[in-house]
């Protein structure tokens, strides 16, 4: 029996607008193990977001469209799917922890009534009693104290970190096998962010759910991920194990990213890394490597022709002309691997063990 639960084939959306069509996402590939976690990593406006809704069928038709490709759940592909069919198997099979948990949450409904209307939804057969029951169940699963008391209060009562725990509570509600969490934990402070990812590592290790985690902080992604994917312009640049992208990265974006990272330990003789200019218009995107405008590396081949995905080794693709047997050699900068090495070490190295 097979132990990949996704595959994702050529996935392409685009949204009309009045100035034009955007091609959001061009070309997406990836696969998902059963237990696996995967990080979805890149600037705003790199097509994260919508390829996480993508997978759940949340495109609103129109502006949006699937333009191409396969989204394979257990090998079926839920783009052939009906929209009563995608509506058992949203919170059933897939299920989505949203970036605010304010807007998740209906302020007017106690928040035990809308984990019981979670349960119920996919499970016709349980009684109200019941329901009510694995709701406060759910609501101690996920660290909140006092759960009886807890259930009959409303959201505006919670923090913000209890809210986001009570919305991963909704999204356990039906045991969904693949949860995908869409920056669920950029509204909150710090600590509550590392109380939150640990809730959702225990949660994966007691439930064996993967995990599609989208994020703009790789420090998230190096303490949660099995495998990253780099996202820039619509497409995947780097893929690969998440200890092959901290440790060998070979796209020129993923070095950006890396060494754009926050670091207490620099000092003002340090010098701070910054990717120059700013995504291009997918609207018409460019011919050629989409990162070429901003990659002080770019070769005259990166303008007029895509690059394919390189095999690095078994575990590790990166989309870029650098890879090229004749290409010139070009090592990351030395500020970057600088950077990467005191975030490492300041991580206790990138692996979610």
């Amino acid at each position: 029996m097979s132990d990949l639960l996704l595959e994702v084939k050529d996935l392409r959306v685009s949204f009309k607008t009045y100035a034009g069509l955007v091609q959001a996402v061009r070309g997406v590939n990836f696969t998902l193990k059963k237990g696996e976690t995967l990080a979805i990593v890149g600037e705003s406006g790199s097509g994260k977001s919508v390829t996480a809704n993508a997978l759940m069928r949340l495109i609103p038709q129109p502006p949006g469209q699937y333009d191409g490709g396969e989204i394979l759940l257990n090998g079926v592909n839920i783009l052939d799917k009906t929209e009563d069919e995608m509506t058992g198997i949203r919170g059933k099979d897939i299920a989505m922890i949203f970036q605010d948990p304010m807007t998740a949450l209906n302020p007017t409904i106690r928040v035990g009534n809308q984990i019981v209307e979670a349960i119920r939804i996919h499970d016709k057969k349980i009684s109200r009693e019941a329901a009510e029951k694995r709701a406060i169940e759910l609501l101690d699963e996920v660290g909140i104290p006092m759960p009886e008391k807890r259930f009959k209060q409303y959201p505006h009562e919670f923090s913000g970190g209890m809210r986001q725990r009570v919305v991963i509570a909704i999204a356990l509600a039906a045991e969904p096998k693949l949860l995908i969490a869409d920056e669920p934990t950029t509204a909150l402070d710090v600590t509550i962010q590392a109380q939150i990812i640990e809730l959702m590592k225990e949660i994966q290790k007691k439930n064996e759910n993967s995990i599609i985690f989208i994020t703009h902080d790789l420090g998230v992604v190096a303490n949660i991920a099995d495998k990253v994917a780099v996202m820039y312009a619509g497409q995947i640049v780097e893929y690969g194990d998440v200890n092959e992208i901290f440790y060998n990265p070979k796209h020129p974006y993923t070095w950006g990213l890396l060494g754009s990272m926050p670091d207490l330990e620099s000092n003002d003789q340090d010098e701070l890394y910054t990717i120059p200019g700013a995504p291009p218009n997918l609207i018409s995107p460019p011919k050629g490597d989409a990162f070429a405008a901003r990659n002080r590396y770019a070769m005259a081949i990166d303008y007029v022709k895509e690059p394919p995905m390189y095999k690095v080794k078994e575990n590790h693709y990166a989309k870029t002309w650098l890879l090229h047997p004749d290409s010139p050699k070009v090592e990351v900068p030395a500020v970057i691997q600088k950077r990467i090495n005191r975030f490492l070490e300041a991580e206790g190295g990138a692996t979610n063990d």
